[in-house]
């Protein structure tokens, strides 16, 4: 008697590729020196972690509290937030404290319909560490 075994299922798809930033190649340093009005950084620690400092040009999003943030309709995301809500088209660089929560906010920015996520892994302690400047 022959056994043979099932061909392999998969239930996940391949995860899209994010473009990675780092401190050390001046991509993060460089977001902030030159501001681009196509690209957004976006901390997403709670307040009280921005409020200690952040990334100067950063904008708020907590992901832990919010996240249904960059799914909600552009006026409602404006009042909670403060900011407007960065169109589809934008790319989105996301960092957190050290790397967890950008992470989970690039997929969840995926499913929200964005396609030009991006994120800084070495995040808020890798800034700070390298001699990054706080700022708000």
């Amino acid at each position: 008697m022959t056994i043979r075994a099932a061909p392999a299922r998969r239930y996940s798809q391949p995860a899209e590729r994010s473009e990675h930033y780092g401190f050390e190649d001046a991509q993060v340093k460089r977001l902030v020196a030159e501001a681009s009005a196509e690209t957004v950084l976006i901390d997403v620690r709670e307040p009280a972690e921005f409020a200690a400092g952040a990334i100067p040009g950063a904008i708020n999003v907590p992901i832990t509290s919010a996240p249904d943030a960059l799914s909600l309709p552009p006026d409602e995301f404006e009042e909670r937030f403060g900011v407007a809500k960065p169109d589809a088209g934008k790319q989105l660089v996301f960092y957190c404290l050290a790397g967890v929560r950008s992470a989970t906010a690039v997929a969840l920015a995926r499913r929200g319909g964005y396609e030009r996520v991006g994120d800084y892994a070495g995040s808020w302690q890798d800034w700070e560490k390298r001699g990054g400047v706080g700022g708000e």
